[in-house]
């Protein structure tokens, strides 16, 4: 699956059609039967996803509950703690997830909760894991067809075999940052400004950031038409963030509110070539249950 045709190759970390994690709805059509299609509507006081997804899915698709299987209950590790891999590999078999076959993952969140969906997917062992670009509305946009009820029909209502295995991905903790930004990685918070300079905060009890992170918001990652931008633009972007070029062992950390959305930045990351980057799962929700950590504002 690839999202552009002719993209380009080389060893400079420059994305390829073979390991871009993005694929368009036109080149999505002819693939659907060979897919395994995961609908991740999730949207934070926003309409149930389940009753969204009855309303109309992909044809094919199985809904992903993000609460319940992308994440595990509130606690010490934030809102939406990475889940225990045992209920994520019980989730991911109910959708019919094979370790054979491509899934390819959507939403229609601007790909924050798809995002997060491919993140876990790759952490745990899957290795053709795609998201839809643009979702569901570039779908629609593009006159793609759709079903309705509570199960798609196709691949998705056979079980899979998905297994997750120890996870793969780099993860840095809350008790890892204060070394690792000292040491020169860089903090990455995906949240929207605002909400960065701790001038509102209207989910968590405290507001602020976390001493020595770079704002670098999701809605950046995006063009007007909700598609993400051409990975030399997302490239440029980050390099002026101070990413460099993929250098193993010296990733950049992503967070953000819940640990979510942190991984559009990381999904944008990779489209842009610049290979795979550190999660902060805890994020800031988890970073201020502990009053003793520092809080940086403005």
């Amino acid at each position: 699956m690839s999202k552009r045709r002719g993209v380009g190759a080389g060893h400079d970390g420059a994305v390829t059609a073979a390991t871009d994690p993005l694929i368009r709805t036109e080149d999505l059509v002819p693939l659907l039967r060979s897919v395994t299609l995961l609908d991740v509507r999730y949207r934070l006081g926003g309409p149930g996803g389940p009753a969204e997804f009855e309303s109309g899915h992909l044809p094919g698709a199985r809904y992903v509950d993000l609460d319940t299987a992308l994440a595990a209950a509130p606690g010490a590790g934030g809102r939406h703690p990475l889940p225990d891999p045992a209920v994520f590999g019980a989730a991911m078999r109910a959708a019919g997830v094979h370790h054979d076959r491509p899934v390819v993952v959507y939403d229609d969140w601007a790909a924050h909760a798809a995002a997060r969906c491919w993140w876990l997917l790759r952490h745990h062992g899957h290795d053709d894991v795609r998201v839809l670009d643009g979702g569901l509305a570039a779908w629609r946009a593009a006159g793609g067809p759709l079903e309705t009820g509570p199960a798609g029909a196709g691949t998705g209502e056979e079980p899979g075999d998905f297994v997750p295995g120890p996870g793969r991905a780099p993860v840095a903790r809350s008790e890892d940052l204060p070394a690792a930004v000292a040491s020169g990685r860089v903090l990455l918070d995906a949240r929207a400004p605002e909400r960065f300079r701790g001038e509102v905060e209207p989910v968590d009890p405290v507001a602020g950031h976390i001493p020595g992170a770079v704002n670098a918001p999701t809605a950046a990652n995006l063009a007007p038409d909700g598609r993400f931008h051409e990975p030399a633009d997302l490239r440029a972007r980050f390099e002026a963030l101070g990413v460099a070029p993929a250098v193993p062992g010296v990733e950049a950390i992503a967070s953000c509110g819940s640990g979510v959305t942190a991984c559009h930045d990381l999904l944008a990351l990779a489209h842009a070539g610049l290979g795979d980057h550190a999660l902060h799962p805890d994020s800031w929700s988890g970073w201020i249950t502990d009053p003793a950590r520092p809080i940086a504002r403005g």
